[in-house]
């Protein structure tokens, strides 16, 4: 299969640059040499079948894996090690792990005295969601929509410029999942940049303003949902994304 190159960058600045990323387990590769970037104000979806590196890419971002070479820029400077750039960075993982003991209103306090008492925060989501009713209730007897919702509040919470959503609507229901997709929007007419996986390719359809293709570790394709579907011949971005997963696509 031939490597789609890049294409060009987009007019937005780049929020974050990831150039040369490599990581190895053992004598496993995972990343081999990874390019991409994610221009601020924009979503980039990151795709790719099991095994392809999205994960280990993600935890790299998020410092919970120390790449084996190469340099990911946030605006421009090198991710600090001691982790200080993470209060830049919003999460929202697949699967929340919370402490079960304690309610949704202990975990955003808790979150907030870390953050520091001046650190601005934004609980909007709170009321959009209609969780006021559930956040005094512990979180283990919570429904899994309902500590999605919880996790939705808690990566927005201090108005990060970079949010990575894993699978964000996992478990929403149709109004909550509409409520999330408008925060995102409104998010991005604010400059702010966000990194998207999804199994739902009507999402990324929806949100993605550009896709990164990771295959064996390696981006296959950087760029617009229209590029990759010129490139791939196909009128569907799911037809086109199981072109380059099968190496069909030129």
């Amino acid at each position: 299969m031939n490597i789609v190159p890049l294409a060009p960058p987009a007019a937005a600045p780049a929020r974050l640059h990831i150039t040369g990323l490599k990581k190895a387990f053992g004598a496993l590769p995972v990343l081999r040499g990874v390019d991409a970037t994610m221009p601020a104000g924009q979503v980039t979806a990151i795709v790719g079948p099991n095994g392809s590196g999205k994960t280990t890419l993600i935890k790299s971002i998020l410092g919970l894996v120390r790449p084996d070479g190469g340099r990911i820029l946030l605006d421009g400077r090198p991710l600090r090690p001691d982790g200080a750039d993470r209060a830049r960075i919003g999460y929202m993982p697949q699967a929340a792990r919370f402490p079960e003991n304690l309610t949704g209103r202990e975990v955003i306090a808790l979150l907030k005295d870390l953050r520091g008492a001046a650190a601005p925060t934004d609980e909007t989501l709170i009321d959009a969601f209609g969780l006021e009713p559930e956040l005094d209730k512990p979180l283990r007897t919570l429904s899994g929509g309902n500590r999605q919702r919880i996790s939705a509040v808690l990566a927005f919470l201090f108005d990060p410029d970079l949010l990575i959503l894993d699978e964000p609507t996992a478990g929403l229901d149709p109004v909550a999942s509409s409520i999330l997709k408008d925060k995102i929007r409104a998010a991005q007419d604010r400059g702010k940049t966000f990194i998207l996986t999804s199994h739902i390719i009507s999402e990324i359809e929806e949100l993605a303003d550009r896709i990164v293709f990771l295959l064996d570790g390696r981006v296959r394709f950087g760029g617009s949902i229209a590029e990759i579907m010129e490139r791939t011949g196909q009128s569907r971005l799911e037809r086109a994304l199981a072109h380059l997963m099968t190496g069909k696509a030129a």
